[in-house]
């Protein structure tokens, strides 16, 4: 196993994928070193790590840079390859999942994002609307790859949980603001109750944003000209 010193993980708190490798640190018992970044604000190791991007988050592994969220959670799996496993050993699986996950990141962060952001009435019921087709569809998911257990990953927390799970904070805040219920117990059982498990693991509580925290930082940005709560979107 890696140490704190082998190990850095570049992030920034708001964004759902920087959650990622932490979960998955977490699972795996690895440690390692947590650099914040700051708004608008980067630091020339992240500027020299991601040059092309310049996003977070990005692993440091002996010096050598990992970017992008589900890049780095497949290359923690590869790389400490001790219980428990984050994706399957199964290709197809494997690719099954990728493909989910790209279309989770699509669309999900895009409507939530636009709740956050929408000026007028109609705009953010659009979006409501758009975003609970989202995670009914995510609903559908649940039982597919759950098969009845307790994890989109079965008996224990797996690829497509990290992936959704990231996005939970910035929901639970677009309900606050909104008032409107998204996760709805009567039209998504499963994904309620996976949410309650997801967010009370021991691999996740500590590394899930506050809900009052994330309204601070989305009201701050929303009342700079031109400024986009989600720019965090893409790692």
């Amino acid at each position: 196993m890696a140490g704190s010193d082998e190990v850095k993980l570049l992030g920034w708190w708001p964004s759902p994928f920087v959650m990622r490798p932490r979960i998955a640190f977490n699972l795996k018992s690895i440690p390692y070193d947590y650099l914040d970044e700051k708004f608008r604000a980067k630091s020339d190791l992240l500027l020299k790590s991601n040059p092309v991007h310049k996003k977070v988050p990005v692993l440091l592994h002996h010096g050598r840079p990992v970017c992008e969220s589900l890049f780095i959670l497949q290359y923690i799996d590869e790389t400490w390859t001790s219980p428990p496993s984050i994706l399957p050993s199964d290709p197809y699986e494997r690719a099954v999942l990728r493909f989910w996950a790209a279309c989770i990141d699509e669309e999900l962060l895009f409507w939530i994002g636009t709740i956050v952001k929408a000026r007028s009435a109609e705009a953010k019921v659009e979006a409501l609307d758009k975003t609970k087709v989202g995670l009914k569809r995510i609903e559908d998911l649940f039982k597919d790859f759950s098969k009845g257990e307790k994890f989109f990953g079965g008996v224990r927390i797996g690829y497509l949980d990290i992936v959704v799970g990231s996005y939970l904070g910035w929901v639970k805040m677009a309900e606050t603001i909104t008032k409107v219920k998204l996760l709805d117990k009567e039209k998504m059982p499963g994904l309620v109750g996976w949410v309650e498990r997801f967010c009370a693991h021991k691999a996740v509580k500590d590394v899930m944003p506050e809900t009052d925290k994330l309204i601070e930082f989305a009201e701050k940005m929303l009342s700079k000209p031109r400024s986009n709560p989600c720019e965090i979107e893409k790692d």
